[in-house]
């Protein structure tokens, strides 16, 4: 079984270029302290150009997700700061799922 800790947000239509690139650039300041993390599997950013989502999914091996939930995600809050500056970005959220091969 893997953990996944997800953050979406809603970027503005007529803001796309813009605040995509933006987003992108708050991802990739964060990307290395991401990865450090220790259990995670990898990192993987997802664009809908439908729905005007953003999302970003890190998974690990559910035995260390614990330890990064005690430690609150770092460094979720920094991305979560950066994204929140952006103008055109909306809707920011956090989401914790699993996901077991079948």
């Amino acid at each position: 079984m893997i953990s996944l800790q997800s953050l979406t947000h809603k970027y503005l239509y007529c803001y796309i270029l813009a605040s995509l690139q933006a987003a992108q650039k708050a991802l990739e300041s964060v990307l290395a302290e991401v990865k450090a993390v220790e259990g995670v599997t990898g990192v993987t950013r997802t664009v809908c150009g439908g729905c005007l989502d953003f999302k970003v999914s890190t998974s690990l091996s559910a035995d260390k997700f614990g330890d990064w939930e005690e430690k609150k995600f770092a460094p979720e809050a920094d991305f979560l700061k950066k994204l929140e500056g952006i103008d055109g970005i909306s809707m920011i959220e956090t989401q914790t799922f699993t996901i077991m091969p079948m």
